[in-house]
């Protein structure tokens, strides 16, 4: 789905191990977790440039400079229109083959100089995947090989286009989906739905499949887009005048974002107060919009035995930066009104940034538990543990899951569920047990790494298995409908979720069982 506040499907999970992650840069409060690993240091992959003549030149008189994998013939190439790339990686691990430069020489293209720059994005890629893929062996092959297979084909090219496809190609022969490489607009986007903020005028919007019209899916409380009485399934025609006939959703989004204090002018397709179609041009102000991570109710039914209970729903739609503090004071301010049991829902959820999985778990768990096992290239399982953790509640817990949640949704999933602190009611999730970091390169683009594999605190396999939920989710388990009424703050449809009103319906059991054993 693309929005103009756009949900990243790059499945991104940066890991709390990565170095590359500038949106793990802000420090928390406290600390949370800790892992069976030296500390990490930031650094960013750097390019030289250098000529070849130089380069070997002076590579006799420096002990830490050296050519990888470059056959006799390449290297006896470096006349004119051949230059030397040296590509430093200091990465995050206490390995020292982390602190080494990396020189390589390939010929540069005698044609667009944005294919040159594609060069340079090929080395950056190929050091940090040498350097970090969960595979040594790189899908078993020579991976200094190769580069320079690729470095050959890309020398022909004359389209920056067709460069980043030969980057593609050599990532994919890793045999990794996740690891890949994005462009510049894409990251944009990943970096939006992890800040959890952008510019922009508010709008939800997505092309509809059967007849490829922009239609608004919703909008943002209080953004300008609701203002203005935008609203669901208005069809929106034209941005600044521009038709939108074969536009894509993420080029209509890019077009909607802009720097606040500007304006953009769209006109919609809609229908009036008396059930007419009609025609809308609205002026909108681009604002910085804040995108919530968390949506609440509370739900107040009578339990079986007649007493009124009230459930706090907390629905997490992905793990951004905010997705911790927001969910820590949505459970406060619902302790203060007396809620009694919760409802995590992490149905749809793709997951997102792993260190907020991490500092969500924390919200609900006591002590020192095992949050979840990594196992590093080299087959080294870190267990990740909190630290003198507490529970903001203690209350009884349900989490919704479905094949939708995903990585990070799994990792808290798993947390909360082997530590004993939760009931997973639902269907079985993604199965997606890998980490990626995430590198923004020189040209904007950003390399996607799978650097470990995931286990749960039991040491459950997550991935291309998922978790399975200890209640399936069918109405066939409710034998008859229950009272609910003064659903304050609730979304109507969750009044029919049936897998809601089977969580609501074991919480009762919990609480029942509790009640009985005090």
């Amino acid at each position: 789905m693309n929005m103009e506040v756009l949900r990243s499907n790059l499945d991104p999970s940066p890991s709390v191990f990565s170095p590359f992650c500038e949106f793990h840069k802000k420090p928390t409060s406290k600390a949370l977790f800790s892992w069976k690993q030296g500390n990490c240091r930031t650094h960013k992959s750097r390019i030289k440039i250098v000529h070849c003549l130089e380069q070997e030149n002076s590579s006799a008189k420096s002990k830490n400079i050296r050519v990888l994998g470059l056959n006799e013939d390449l290297v006896r190439r470096v006349g004119g229109g051949v230059l030397g790339f040296a590509a430093a990686a200091s990465l995050c691990c206490d390995s020292p083959s982390f602190a080494e430069s990396l020189t390589v020489a390939f010929p540069v293209s005698h044609t667009r100089e944005q294919v040159n720059t594609v060069q340079r994005t090929l080395v950056e890629t190929w050091g940090l995947i040498r350097e970090t893929f969960i595979d040594p062996t790189f899908n078993h092959q020579d991976w200094d090989l190769k580069l320079q297979q690729t470095m050959v084909e890309m020398y022909p090219l004359r389209s920056e286009e067709a460069a980043y496809g030969k980057i593609k190609g050599m990532l994919s022969t890793l045999g990794d989906p996740f690891t890949r490489i994005v462009s510049p607009k894409e990251y944009q986007s990943f970096r939006i739905g992890s800040d959890g903020n952008l510019q922009g005028v508010g709008l939800f919007i997505n092309s509809e499949p059967t007849t490829g019209h922009l239609v608004v899916l919703s909008c943002i409380e209080n953004s300008p887009a609701a203002r203005a009485g935008i609203h669901e399934g208005d069809e929106l025609v034209e941005i600044n005048g521009e038709r939108l006939d074969g536009v894509a959703s993420e080029t209509a989004a890019q077009k909607l974002r802009g720097r606040v204090g500007t304006t953009v002018t769209v006109k919609l397709n809609s229908v009036n107060d008396t059930g007419s179609a009609c025609v809308k041009e609205i002026k909108l102000p681009r604002e910085v919009i804040k995108l919530s991570p968390i949506s609440s109710a509370i739900l107040s039914h009578l339990t079986p035995d007649g007493h009124l209970s009230k459930t706090g729903y907390v629905k997490l739609s992905t793990f951004s930066q905010t997705a911790a503090a927001e969910m820590e004071d949505t459970v406060h301010e619902m302790e203060k009104q007396g809620v009694q049991s919760y409802i995590l829902d992490l149905r749809n959820n793709p997951g997102g940034l792993v260190k907020a999985g991490l500092d969500v778990a924390q919200i609900w768990l006591d002590g020192t538990e095992t949050l979840v096992n990594t196992i590093d290239r080299e087959g080294n399982m870190l267990p990740i543990n909190m630290i003198n953790g507490h529970a903001l509640t203690r209350d009884p817990l349900v989490v919704l899951v479905n094949e939708e949640s995903a990585s990070a949704s799994e990792i808290l999933a798993g947390a909360l569920h082997d530590n004993g602190r939760a009931l997973l009611v639902g269907h079985r999730t993604f199965g997606k047990g890998k980490i990626q970091s995430v590198t923004q390169l020189h040209d904007g683009s950003a390399l996607f790494i799978t650097v470990a594999k995931y286990l749960s605190p039991a040491l459950h396999d997550i991935d291309q298995v998922g978790i399975a939920p200890d209640v399936q989710c069918s109405t066939d388990i409710l034998n008859s409908p229950r009272d609910y009424f003064n659903r304050k703050n609730s979304a109507k449809s969750l009044e029919s979720d049936s897998c809601v009103l089977l969580a609501e319906h074991q919480l009762d059991d919990i609480q029942l069982l509790q009640g009985s054993a005090s």
